[in-house]
Protein backbone atom coordinates (compact mmCIF):
# COMPACT_ATOMS: atom_id res chain seq x y z
CA UNK A 1 0.00 0.00 0.00
CA UNK A 2 0.98 3.68 -0.74
CA UNK A 3 1.20 4.46 2.76
CA UNK A 4 2.99 2.41 4.34
CA UNK A 5 6.26 3.53 3.78
CA UNK A 6 5.64 6.80 5.13
CA UNK A 7 3.87 5.32 8.16
CA UNK A 8 7.36 2.98 8.76
CA UNK A 9 9.24 6.15 8.39
CA UNK A 10 7.33 8.11 10.89
CA UNK A 11 7.25 5.31 13.12
CA UNK A 12 10.73 4.92 12.96
CA UNK A 13 11.36 8.92 13.36
CA UNK A 14 9.64 8.82 16.95
CA UNK A 15 11.22 5.73 18.00
CA UNK A 16 14.68 7.32 17.36
CA UNK A 17 13.47 10.28 18.69
CA UNK A 18 12.34 8.81 21.91
CA UNK A 19 15.70 6.65 21.99
CA UNK A 20 17.99 9.69 22.08
CA UNK A 21 15.73 11.75 23.97
CA UNK A 22 16.15 9.16 27.00
CA UNK A 23 19.47 8.92 26.81
CA UNK A 24 20.09 12.61 26.85
CA UNK A 25 17.75 12.69 30.26
CA UNK A 26 19.19 10.11 31.81
CA UNK A 27 22.62 11.36 31.11
CA UNK A 28 24.29 8.61 29.17
CA UNK A 29 24.77 11.65 26.42
CA UNK A 30 26.95 14.02 27.84
CA UNK A 31 26.76 17.66 27.13
CA UNK A 32 28.88 18.63 24.00
CA UNK A 33 28.99 15.41 22.50
CA UNK A 34 28.60 15.51 18.96
CA UNK A 35 27.24 13.01 16.22
CA UNK A 36 26.15 12.78 12.56
CA UNK A 37 22.94 11.80 11.02
CA UNK A 38 25.26 8.99 9.35
CA UNK A 39 26.55 7.54 12.83
CA UNK A 40 23.22 7.34 14.41
CA UNK A 41 21.54 5.74 11.59
CA UNK A 42 24.52 3.18 11.39
CA UNK A 43 23.80 2.69 15.25
CA UNK A 44 20.34 2.23 14.41
CA UNK A 45 20.98 -0.04 11.28
CA UNK A 46 18.25 2.14 9.13
CA UNK A 47 18.61 5.34 6.42
CA UNK A 48 18.93 8.41 6.87
CA UNK A 49 16.05 10.29 6.46
CA UNK A 50 14.21 9.62 9.54
CA UNK A 51 17.17 9.54 11.57
CA UNK A 52 17.53 13.78 10.18
CA UNK A 53 14.10 13.87 11.00
CA UNK A 54 14.22 12.61 14.38
CA UNK A 55 17.22 14.93 15.13
CA UNK A 56 15.83 18.10 13.93
CA UNK A 57 12.59 17.26 16.04
CA UNK A 58 14.97 17.26 18.64
CA UNK A 59 17.01 20.44 18.41
CA UNK A 60 13.62 22.32 18.22
CA UNK A 61 12.67 20.65 21.38
CA UNK A 62 15.94 22.40 22.61
CA UNK A 63 17.44 18.66 23.71
CA UNK A 64 20.33 19.10 21.15
CA UNK A 65 21.55 21.40 18.97
CA UNK A 66 22.19 21.60 15.09
CA UNK A 67 25.45 22.37 14.08
CA UNK A 68 25.16 23.12 9.78
CA UNK A 69 28.81 21.85 9.23
CA UNK A 70 29.13 19.27 12.37
CA UNK A 71 25.90 17.56 12.72
CA UNK A 72 24.52 17.83 16.00
CA UNK A 73 25.15 17.70 19.40
CA UNK A 74 24.25 17.85 22.99
CA UNK A 75 23.38 21.40 24.54
CA UNK A 76 26.25 22.49 27.04
CA UNK A 77 24.18 24.55 29.25
CA UNK A 78 25.38 26.61 32.05
CA UNK A 79 24.14 27.05 35.38
CA UNK A 80 23.43 30.41 34.43
CA UNK A 81 21.47 29.19 31.43
CA UNK A 82 19.69 26.93 34.51
CA UNK A 83 19.06 30.34 36.28
CA UNK A 84 17.55 31.66 33.14
CA UNK A 85 15.37 28.61 32.81
CA UNK A 86 13.78 28.77 36.01
CA UNK A 87 12.84 32.29 35.67
CA UNK A 88 11.65 31.75 32.24
CA UNK A 89 9.32 28.79 34.18
CA UNK A 90 8.29 31.11 37.08
CA UNK A 91 7.20 33.39 34.94
CA UNK A 92 5.17 30.78 32.92
CA UNK A 93 3.28 29.42 36.05
CA UNK A 94 2.40 33.07 37.88
CA UNK A 95 1.15 33.69 34.74
CA UNK A 96 -0.94 30.60 34.45
CA UNK A 97 -1.80 31.22 38.44
CA UNK A 98 -2.64 34.91 37.47
CA UNK A 99 -5.36 33.68 34.96
CA UNK A 100 -7.02 31.19 37.27
CA UNK A 101 -7.33 34.24 39.97
CA UNK A 102 -8.84 36.31 37.21
CA UNK A 103 -11.56 33.45 36.94
CA UNK A 104 -10.26 30.90 34.25
CA UNK A 105 -12.56 28.58 32.43
CA UNK A 106 -11.32 25.66 33.70
CA UNK A 107 -11.79 26.57 37.08
CA UNK A 108 -14.83 29.18 36.85
CA UNK A 109 -17.85 26.96 36.82
CA UNK A 110 -17.12 24.00 40.42
CA UNK A 111 -19.56 21.71 38.69
CA UNK A 112 -17.80 21.57 35.51
CA UNK A 113 -17.06 17.60 35.64
CA UNK A 114 -13.93 18.11 33.50
CA UNK A 115 -11.09 19.72 35.51
CA UNK A 116 -11.46 17.47 38.32
CA UNK A 117 -11.71 14.29 35.95
CA UNK A 118 -8.29 16.11 34.72
CA UNK A 119 -7.00 16.75 37.91
CA UNK A 120 -7.78 13.39 38.92
CA UNK A 121 -5.21 12.34 36.05
CA UNK A 122 -2.76 14.42 36.65
CA UNK A 123 -3.07 13.55 40.40
CA UNK A 124 -1.69 10.22 39.32
CA UNK A 125 1.18 11.26 37.34
CA UNK A 126 2.65 13.30 40.83
CA UNK A 127 1.80 10.33 42.58
CA UNK A 128 4.44 8.17 40.54
CA UNK A 129 6.68 10.94 40.31
CA UNK A 130 6.89 11.46 44.24
CA UNK A 131 7.27 7.23 44.33
CA UNK A 132 10.39 8.14 41.81
CA UNK A 133 11.63 11.14 43.37
CA UNK A 134 11.42 8.93 47.07
CA UNK A 135 13.44 6.08 45.48
CA UNK A 136 15.35 8.14 44.01
CA UNK A 137 14.93 7.27 40.21
CA UNK A 138 15.45 10.40 38.20
CA UNK A 139 14.79 8.82 34.80
CA UNK A 140 11.29 7.58 36.32
CA UNK A 141 10.89 10.47 37.67
CA UNK A 142 11.85 12.82 34.81
CA UNK A 143 9.44 10.98 32.64
CA UNK A 144 6.43 11.47 35.26
CA UNK A 145 7.11 14.76 36.09
CA UNK A 146 7.20 15.98 32.29
CA UNK A 147 4.02 14.25 31.82
CA UNK A 148 2.58 15.78 35.07
CA UNK A 149 3.41 19.52 33.76
CA UNK A 150 1.93 19.05 30.11
CA UNK A 151 -1.20 17.13 31.35
CA UNK A 152 -1.35 20.36 34.05
CA UNK A 153 -0.55 23.08 31.54
CA UNK A 154 -3.42 21.36 28.80
CA UNK A 155 -6.65 22.79 31.43
CA UNK A 156 -5.91 25.82 30.23
CA UNK A 157 -6.86 25.02 26.28
CA UNK A 158 -3.74 26.93 25.07
CA UNK A 159 -1.44 24.50 22.92
CA UNK A 160 1.49 27.32 22.98
CA UNK A 161 1.39 27.31 26.32
CA UNK A 162 1.61 24.08 26.96
CA UNK A 163 4.10 23.39 23.96
CA UNK A 164 6.35 26.48 25.42
CA UNK A 165 6.04 25.42 29.38
CA UNK A 166 7.13 21.96 27.96
CA UNK A 167 10.24 22.77 25.76
CA UNK A 168 11.39 25.10 29.06
CA UNK A 169 10.82 21.91 31.52
CA UNK A 170 12.73 19.62 28.94
CA UNK A 171 15.67 22.10 28.68
CA UNK A 172 15.69 22.52 32.64
CA UNK A 173 16.31 18.50 32.74
CA UNK A 174 18.61 18.37 30.14
CA UNK A 175 20.44 21.08 32.03
CA UNK A 176 20.05 19.65 35.65
CA UNK A 177 21.16 15.90 34.83
CA UNK A 178 24.56 16.51 34.61
CA UNK A 179 24.64 18.12 37.99
CA UNK A 180 22.47 15.64 39.54
CA UNK A 181 24.15 12.43 38.13
CA UNK A 182 26.88 13.44 39.99
CA UNK A 183 25.09 12.57 43.57
CA UNK A 184 25.59 8.10 43.84
CA UNK A 185 22.58 8.65 46.01
CA UNK A 186 19.39 11.06 44.90
CA UNK A 187 17.00 9.46 47.87
CA UNK A 188 15.23 12.34 49.09
CA UNK A 189 16.94 15.48 47.07
CA UNK A 190 14.42 15.40 44.30
CA UNK A 191 11.67 17.62 44.80
CA UNK A 192 8.23 15.69 44.99
CA UNK A 193 5.24 18.25 45.83
CA UNK A 194 3.51 17.14 42.86
CA UNK A 195 0.46 16.06 44.33
CA UNK A 196 0.40 19.49 47.14
CA UNK A 197 0.27 21.34 43.88
CA UNK A 198 -2.57 19.40 42.41
CA UNK A 199 -4.72 19.09 46.14
CA UNK A 200 -4.14 22.92 46.22
CA UNK A 201 -5.69 23.52 42.59
CA UNK A 202 -8.44 21.19 43.16
CA UNK A 203 -9.18 23.41 46.26
CA UNK A 204 -9.24 26.25 43.78
CA UNK A 205 -6.14 27.71 46.32
CA UNK A 206 -4.48 29.58 43.70
CA UNK A 207 -1.99 31.14 46.22
CA UNK A 208 -1.13 28.27 47.70
CA UNK A 209 -0.04 26.41 44.14
CA UNK A 210 1.88 29.42 43.54
CA UNK A 211 3.77 28.72 46.88
CA UNK A 212 4.36 25.62 46.18
CA UNK A 213 5.81 26.34 42.85
CA UNK A 214 8.01 28.72 44.05
CA UNK A 215 8.95 26.35 46.73
CA UNK A 216 9.82 24.16 43.91
CA UNK A 217 12.21 26.25 41.90
CA UNK A 218 13.74 27.73 44.73
CA UNK A 219 14.95 23.96 45.62
CA UNK A 220 15.54 22.85 42.72
CA UNK A 221 17.91 26.24 41.89
CA UNK A 222 19.59 25.29 45.43
CA UNK A 223 20.24 22.36 44.63
CA UNK A 224 21.72 22.71 41.21
CA UNK A 225 23.92 25.72 42.54
CA UNK A 226 25.02 23.59 45.25
CA UNK A 227 26.40 20.41 42.93
CA UNK A 228 28.15 22.97 40.63
CA UNK A 229 29.98 24.66 43.26
CA UNK A 230 31.29 20.99 43.63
Amino acid sequence: MPGNGAVTRSTLRQQIADALRDEVLAGRLLPGREFTVKEIAEQYGVSATPVREALVDLSAQGILEADQHRGFRVPEYTLDDYRGMIQARSLVTDGMFQALLAGHPAFRDPLDPRTPAVLAAVRRRGEEARRAAGAGDLSVLIGYDLRFWRELSALFGNPYLADFLHRLRVQSWVCAVRYLRRLPDLRGRLWSGHTELVDALSRQDFEAARAVVSAYNAHSLALIERLAAG
